[in-house]
């Protein structure tokens, strides 16, 4: 699957939220939802995320947040 740059997506293998930021040879690179460090996905393994995992990342992202332990 190689998902358009934009959509959110789940990381199979580290069942992980993110966003896709691009394509680099094999890989799909990903993006936390609300910020950090990309990291390189296998196209297999990921999947699109659903509208309550989005919703979830968003309210986790949210609440660490605002205890100050993201920007």
């Amino acid at each position: 699957m190689k998902p358009p740059v934009g959509a959110y997506v789940v990381d199979t293998k580290t069942e992980r939220i993110g966003v896709v930021m691009g394509h680099e040879g094999p890989y799909v690179q990903l993006r936390p939802f609300g910020g950090g460090r990309e990291w390189d996905a296998d196209p297999l393994a990921v999947r699109h995320a659903t509208p309550e995992e989005r919703l979830r990342a968003a309210t986790s992202y949210a609440n660490a947040r605002s205890r100050g332990e993201v920007p």
